[in-house]
Protein backbone atom coordinates (compact mmCIF):
# COMPACT_ATOMS: atom_id res chain seq x y z
CA UNK A 1 0.00 0.00 0.00
CA UNK A 2 1.41 3.51 -0.95
CA UNK A 3 0.03 6.85 0.39
CA UNK A 4 -2.58 8.96 -1.22
CA UNK A 5 -1.36 12.35 -2.01
CA UNK A 6 -4.88 13.65 -0.79
CA UNK A 7 -7.07 13.44 2.48
CA UNK A 8 -10.31 12.40 1.37
CA UNK A 9 -10.09 8.59 0.00
CA UNK A 10 -13.42 7.03 -1.12
CA UNK A 11 -15.01 10.43 -1.60
CA UNK A 12 -16.02 9.47 -5.88
CA UNK A 13 -17.84 6.25 -4.30
CA UNK A 14 -19.53 7.78 -0.95
CA UNK A 15 -19.63 11.62 -1.95
CA UNK A 16 -19.77 14.55 -2.20
CA UNK A 17 -16.97 15.34 -3.39
CA UNK A 18 -14.72 17.71 -1.75
CA UNK A 19 -13.99 21.47 -1.96
CA UNK A 20 -10.83 22.63 -2.99
CA UNK A 21 -10.88 20.79 -6.12
CA UNK A 22 -12.11 20.75 -9.85
CA UNK A 23 -14.68 18.61 -10.17
CA UNK A 24 -15.81 16.47 -13.09
CA UNK A 25 -18.69 14.56 -13.55
CA UNK A 26 -19.32 12.61 -17.32
CA UNK A 27 -21.90 10.22 -18.26
CA UNK A 28 -22.61 8.28 -21.67
CA UNK A 29 -25.19 5.31 -22.28
CA UNK A 30 -22.80 2.50 -23.90
CA UNK A 31 -25.35 0.19 -24.78
CA UNK A 32 -28.04 -1.92 -24.12
CA UNK A 33 -28.49 -5.23 -22.36
CA UNK A 34 -26.78 -7.40 -19.77
CA UNK A 35 -24.27 -8.71 -22.45
CA UNK A 36 -23.20 -5.09 -23.15
CA UNK A 37 -22.92 -4.04 -19.06
CA UNK A 38 -20.81 -7.45 -18.53
CA UNK A 39 -18.60 -6.50 -21.57
CA UNK A 40 -18.28 -2.93 -20.97
CA UNK A 41 -17.51 -3.88 -17.38
CA UNK A 42 -14.87 -6.18 -17.82
CA UNK A 43 -13.20 -3.69 -20.46
CA UNK A 44 -13.40 -1.21 -17.64
CA UNK A 45 -11.63 -3.54 -14.61
CA UNK A 46 -9.80 -5.19 -16.67
CA UNK A 47 -7.67 -2.11 -18.00
CA UNK A 48 -9.05 -3.07 -21.29
CA UNK A 49 -10.88 0.64 -21.90
CA UNK A 50 -7.81 2.68 -21.14
CA UNK A 51 -5.97 0.62 -23.57
CA UNK A 52 -8.03 0.35 -26.55
CA UNK A 53 -8.13 4.63 -25.85
CA UNK A 54 -4.19 4.70 -26.38
CA UNK A 55 -3.30 5.07 -22.67
CA UNK A 56 -0.71 2.54 -21.63
CA UNK A 57 -1.56 1.01 -18.13
CA UNK A 58 1.02 -0.98 -15.99
CA UNK A 59 -1.34 -2.44 -13.11
CA UNK A 60 0.27 -5.02 -10.18
CA UNK A 61 -2.67 -6.91 -11.15
CA UNK A 62 -5.05 -8.21 -14.16
CA UNK A 63 -7.82 -6.89 -12.70
CA UNK A 64 -9.19 -3.54 -10.42
CA UNK A 65 -9.48 -4.56 -6.65
CA UNK A 66 -8.47 -1.75 -3.53
CA UNK A 67 -5.00 -1.87 -3.25
CA UNK A 68 -3.48 -2.90 -6.77
CA UNK A 69 -0.69 0.21 -8.22
CA UNK A 70 -1.30 1.24 -11.53
CA UNK A 71 0.55 3.30 -13.43
CA UNK A 72 -0.96 5.38 -16.18
CA UNK A 73 0.79 6.80 -19.00
CA UNK A 74 -0.59 9.30 -21.56
CA UNK A 75 1.14 10.62 -24.78
CA UNK A 76 0.56 13.81 -26.22
CA UNK A 77 2.19 14.61 -29.13
CA UNK A 78 6.29 13.66 -28.31
CA UNK A 79 5.33 14.19 -24.90
CA UNK A 80 4.62 11.10 -22.06
CA UNK A 81 2.77 11.81 -18.88
CA UNK A 82 3.27 9.07 -16.02
CA UNK A 83 0.45 8.91 -13.78
CA UNK A 84 1.06 6.49 -10.86
CA UNK A 85 -2.34 5.53 -8.89
CA UNK A 86 -3.76 2.77 -6.97
CA UNK A 87 -7.02 1.49 -7.03
CA UNK A 88 -9.06 2.91 -4.05
CA UNK A 89 -12.17 0.87 -4.16
CA UNK A 90 -13.87 -1.31 -6.54
CA UNK A 91 -17.54 -2.88 -6.95
CA UNK A 92 -18.79 -5.90 -8.63
CA UNK A 93 -22.49 -5.72 -8.28
CA UNK A 94 -25.18 -6.78 -10.93
CA UNK A 95 -25.90 -3.45 -11.53
CA UNK A 96 -22.65 -1.97 -11.14
CA UNK A 97 -19.18 -2.50 -12.34
CA UNK A 98 -16.39 -0.47 -11.62
CA UNK A 99 -13.40 1.29 -9.67
CA UNK A 100 -11.20 4.33 -8.70
CA UNK A 101 -8.16 5.37 -8.08
CA UNK A 102 -6.40 7.89 -6.36
CA UNK A 103 -3.09 10.02 -6.98
CA UNK A 104 0.29 8.68 -5.77
CA UNK A 105 3.65 10.91 -5.36
CA UNK A 106 5.11 11.83 -8.76
CA UNK A 107 1.36 11.78 -10.27
CA UNK A 108 0.24 15.66 -12.11
CA UNK A 109 -2.61 15.75 -10.13
CA UNK A 110 -4.12 15.54 -6.45
CA UNK A 111 -7.59 13.68 -6.18
CA UNK A 112 -9.88 10.82 -7.00
CA UNK A 113 -11.70 9.30 -10.60
CA UNK A 114 -13.77 6.38 -10.49
CA UNK A 115 -15.06 4.64 -13.74
CA UNK A 116 -18.71 2.72 -13.30
CA UNK A 117 -20.72 1.41 -15.29
CA UNK A 118 -24.27 0.58 -14.64
CA UNK A 119 -27.04 -1.14 -15.61
CA UNK A 120 -30.15 0.87 -15.58
CA UNK A 121 -33.40 -0.82 -15.13
CA UNK A 122 -35.09 -0.18 -18.95
CA UNK A 123 -31.96 -2.03 -20.10
CA UNK A 124 -29.73 0.42 -20.60
CA UNK A 125 -26.69 0.64 -19.90
CA UNK A 126 -24.32 4.10 -18.83
CA UNK A 127 -20.87 4.82 -18.14
CA UNK A 128 -19.96 7.05 -15.55
CA UNK A 129 -16.64 9.17 -15.17
CA UNK A 130 -16.75 11.09 -11.46
CA UNK A 131 -13.55 13.49 -10.36
CA UNK A 132 -11.81 15.49 -7.70
CA UNK A 133 -8.31 16.94 -8.87
CA UNK A 134 -6.13 19.95 -8.62
CA UNK A 135 -2.84 20.32 -10.01
CA UNK A 136 0.23 18.66 -7.91
CA UNK A 137 3.19 19.39 -10.60
CA UNK A 138 4.33 22.81 -11.92
CA UNK A 139 3.39 22.01 -15.20
CA UNK A 140 -0.31 21.07 -14.29
CA UNK A 141 -0.44 24.27 -12.51
CA UNK A 142 0.98 26.38 -15.57
CA UNK A 143 -1.23 24.54 -17.64
CA UNK A 144 -4.29 25.85 -15.68
CA UNK A 145 -7.67 25.21 -17.42
CA UNK A 146 -6.10 23.53 -20.26
CA UNK A 147 -5.48 20.73 -18.20
CA UNK A 148 -9.18 20.58 -17.32
CA UNK A 149 -9.93 20.68 -21.29
CA UNK A 150 -7.47 17.48 -21.75
CA UNK A 151 -9.36 15.70 -18.81
CA UNK A 152 -13.07 16.52 -20.61
CA UNK A 153 -11.89 15.36 -23.66
CA UNK A 154 -10.16 12.44 -22.75
CA UNK A 155 -13.25 10.99 -20.59
CA UNK A 156 -15.52 11.55 -24.06
CA UNK A 157 -12.97 9.20 -25.50
CA UNK A 158 -13.15 6.59 -23.10
CA UNK A 159 -17.35 6.73 -23.54
CA UNK A 160 -16.64 6.08 -27.35
CA UNK A 161 -14.38 3.45 -26.84
CA UNK A 162 -16.34 1.73 -24.44
CA UNK A 163 -19.30 2.07 -26.52
CA UNK A 164 -17.62 0.20 -29.27
CA UNK A 165 -16.37 -2.62 -27.00
CA UNK A 166 -20.01 -3.10 -25.67
CA UNK A 167 -21.43 -3.25 -28.91
CA UNK A 168 -19.05 -6.18 -29.85
CA UNK A 169 -20.09 -7.91 -26.70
Amino acid sequence: MHTFTYQETGATRAGPLPRGYDHLRHRARVGRGRAAFEAAGAAVTEWRMHRAAGTLVDASADRAEAGVAVEVTLRVGPLRFTAPCEVVWADYTPERIGFAYGTLDGHPERGEESFVVELADDGTVWFAVTAFSRPALWYTRLAGPLVRVFQRSYVRRLGRTLRRIAAEG
